[in-house]
């Protein structure tokens, strides 16, 4: 059995599914460690998976709530050029405390977050590493949109030119990391990278996307590997619920996610959209906001801080959603269709994915307002395509097992199956020259 460690961006849509997969090789005779900042420690121990912090100078505990905070205030190309400058600096502590802490950590090789710069560490002390895609898997192909963009995809001239363009600006909006990245990848004698893609895994790239929701495009990548959500209800903490407040009507869930939840007026436009429909609503707010701001609301909806979302998603007629990946995944996994409200980073990109499999609407934050909103509800609920085409994909989604697939996946490219021993790659005993020093506890982004 191998010894693996893992980097992972420090989000809950990321580190939910990166300690789901941990723990289903843990379940395998495997030991993983990941790799991450203060604020993420306790939520993987309490997965039991083990934990190497790094970056304790760049981010001491409290800093990941003040940057989530921060995001829940932007909006659209905002929201991803705040996420850039926040990637860049991460990578910019990953590089200077990853070679030394996975040496410490004696891992074999390295599972690395798609949404993190990992794969230079691996590269560097050449171990053999794995992408894991926690959004839309990064594709350089001309038939489908960035993951940023909600674009369908097409073959046509026009869908190919767009989506060239696409990749442009994401490569020009991304160039203040790269540039950071092969830096180091100069001072460490490595190639430089020259566009998203060529700091992804050549041995294989695991998507938690499951490929019924993907686009219906041929010839992919071959190690590129659709696989399904990686959810595990075990490492989920319990949260209290006023059930009794359920009154047997259809049941909408709305949630921002945990990161894009600041904005109350959102919240509020949501509430008055479903004031006065035959259904109940039920807000989630993800910790972004104390219910008590909102006061009171139109139609008078159940407003928690958080929900026990699986068990809510079990009940829901329907989920008003940002289209966040793994809120989508859990929501279609039970069959419920969707209404998106896609705020920025990857959530164009899963709303549109959804929108193609007929599975909901989109609503653009640009054209919110209640009366557009109750319109897309109101259609969803009643039109029985949507819900039709959610269970398509809830059938499609129980024949896969996300984290084993991605084990499998695992297993085999890194020839693990069947070997009780380990991997047994040396690690590179070269000197390191270091990135530059640390940012001032006070501005990391």
């Amino acid at each position: 059995m191998a010894r693996l460690g893992a980097f992972c961006f420090p989000g809950t849509g990321h580190i939910n599914p990166m300690t789901a997969l941990a723990r289903a090789l843990k379940q395998r005779g495997h030991d993983v460690v990941i790799f991450g900042i203060a604020d993420t420690e306790a939520r993987v121990r309490a997965a039991g998976i083990e934990f190497c912090r790094i970056g304790e100078l760049d981010y001491p505990p409290g800093t990941l709530r003040a940057l989530d905070e921060r995001l829940g205030q932007l909006k659209g190309l905002a929201t991803f050029r705040f996420t850039v400058e926040r990637v860049k600096n991460t990578a910019r502590m990953i590089l200077r405390d990853g070679p030394a802490a996975v040496r410490a950590a004696n891992v074999e090789a390295l599972l690395v977050d798609e949404a993190d710069m990992g794969g230079n560490v691996a590269e560097y002390l050449r171990l053999p590493f794995i992408s894991i895609a926690m959004f839309p898997p990064l594709i350089q192909d001309d038939r489908i949109p960035p993951f940023c963009f909600d674009w369908p995809a097409g073959l046509d001239w026009f869908s190919r030119l767009r989506n060239n363009l696409g990749f442009r600006l994401l490569s020009r909006i991304a160039a203040p990391i790269f540039s950071m990245v092969n830096d180091q990848r100069r001072a460490w004698g490595l190639k430089l990278l020259r566009r998203p893609t060529d700091a992804l895994s050549t041995l294989a790239q695991i998507a938690q996307l499951p490929e019924a929701l993907e686009f219906d495009v041929p010839g992919k990548p071959g190690h590129l590997h659709y696989t399904g959500p990686f959810v595990d209800p075990q490492q989920r903490p319990p949260v209290a619920f006023p059930w009794d407040r359920l009154d047997g009507r259809p049941l909408v869930y709305a949630s921002l996610g945990t990161l894009q939840n600041g904005s109350e007026s959102i919240f509020r436009t949501i509430a008055e959209a479903c004031a006065g429909l035959n259904a109940q609503l039920v807000i989630s707010l993800g910790g972004g906001l104390d219910p008590s701001r909102l006061g009171m609301l139109p139609g008078d909806p159940i407003v928690v801080s958080y929900a026990p979302q699986l068990e809510i998603l079990k009940r829901a007629a329907l989920v008003i959603t940002h289209a966040g990946l793994n809120t989508v995944l859990e929501s279609l996994a039970e069959g419920v269709p969707l209404v998106a409200i896609p705020l920025g980073n990857d959530q164009p990109g899963v709303a549109a994915r959804v929108k193609a499999r007929g599975a909901g609407l989109v609503v653009p934050r640009s054209k919110l307002n209640a009366g557009i909103l109750r319109n897309a509800v109101e259609t969803v609920l009643r039109e029985r395509r949507f819900c039709d085409a959610a269970q398509s994909l809830k059938a499609a989604f129980a024949k896969v097992d996300g984290p084993s697939m991605a084990a499998d996946v695992i297993e085999r490219t890194l020839g693990l199956q069947n070997q009780p021993a380990a991997i047994g790659i040396a690690h590179a005993e070269v000197e390191m020259p270091l990135p530059g020093r640390a940012r001032s506890a006070q501005s990391p982004v």
